[in-house]
């Protein structure tokens, strides 16, 4: 402590636990930048999660599901997640098990490329579904 005084710094703790406890000589504001800009940098290497969404109808014509499909394969090779949900308007609830169907027919599609985070479930009027992208090797 004599020593850090007569330099005119800090004594920092740095590993209480050690034995014996690991204490460094520095200047404590500057430490506290360092750490924060080093936590800064990490937080903006940090990979962010993409979520893109694609919206069925119940009924959903075989051209409009092979358009859709293909969106959703160019979405999972980028790399973002996938959010596939059946919108049920009005009295077409009545047509759940067709929207079930339909998301589980995604799946199966696009199996090579993604896997199923969580299976076609019913919230309301939307049934939705998540698939999460295959890593790669």
């Amino acid at each position: 402590m004599a020593k850090s005084e007569e330099l005119g710094l800090d004594l920092v703790e740095i590993s209480p636990k050690a034995d014996p406890p690991v204490c460094k000589i520095i200047d404590y504001k500057k430490f506290l930048y360092e750490q924060k800009k080093r936590e800064k940098i990490m937080k903006a290497k940090a990979s962010k999660v993409v979520v893109k969404e694609i919206r069925f109808g119940p009924n959903t014509d075989d051209h409009d599901y092979e358009f859709k499909k293909k969106h959703a394969e160019k979405f999972l090779r980028d790399g973002a997640k996938l959010k596939a949900y059946v919108f049920f308007k009005g009295r077409s609830i009545v047509y759940k098990d067709q929207g079930e169907i339909l998301l589980l027919r995604l799946a199966s599609e696009l199996e090579e490329l993604g896997k199923v985070e969580q299976m076609p479930k019913l919230e309301g009027k939307r049934m939705t579904m998540f698939i999460a992208p295959k890593t790669k090797k």
